[in-house]
């Protein structure tokens, strides 16, 4: 059995939490072949409440910490959502036009593009894809759509008031 690197939020600033829920993944569980990148390559729902007051904005970002690639990988980085936003529809990373809010938009992610692109792990053991909201207190991040994930990374951290996760597991095969 190999060992596992840490979730990065276990490093990050602690922040409060709020309710994160989906009709497409459970906490822990397998993700469908529709969010896979050779499945339907879909993003799941996914719903929030409990934000804190103060709130400005969301991000929603999915992260694979078990990519054999010492800095994990980006699957996908919705960014500048309304603070009123509580729903991500199924589907709702295909592009920027289906995000809510005009100035919604969606960093590259590492395949690289610029919406969500789902799990694609080499063949082993399953990985952990991390879904996250974050409750961020700017209305907006000084990021562009081809600012590096990382980079945008810093930005959200450093905007968080609170973060909510949701990991689901995915293997090849």
């Amino acid at each position: 059995m190999s060992v596992r690197p840490p979730l990065p939020y276990e490093f990050l600033p602690q922040v409060p939490s709020f309710e994160l829920t989906s009709r497409d993944l459970t906490d822990g569980g397998r993700l469908a072949d529709a969010f896979s990148y050779a499945g339907g390559n879909e993003s799941p729902q996914l719903s929030w409440s409990g934000a804190p007051a103060g709130t400005r904005s969301f991000a929603v970002t999915c992260y694979d910490p078990d990519a054999p690639t010492g800095s994990g990988w980006w699957h996908w980085l919705a960014l500048n959502l309304p603070a009123d936003t509580t729903e991500l529809p199924r589907g709702a990373g295909a592009s920027d036009e289906a995000l809510p809010g005009k100035a919604s938009f969606h960093g590259r992610n590492d395949f690289p593009g610029h919406k969500y692109d789902g799990a694609a792990p080499p063949p082993g053991p399953a990985h952990r894809y991390v879904f996250a909201v974050h409750a961020l207190d700017v209305p907006a991040l000084d990021v562009t759509p081809d600012t590096p994930a990382a980079a945008i990374g810093f930005n959200i951290t450093f905007h968080t008031v609170a973060r909510a996760l949701i990991t689901g597991e995915y293997a090849a095969g």
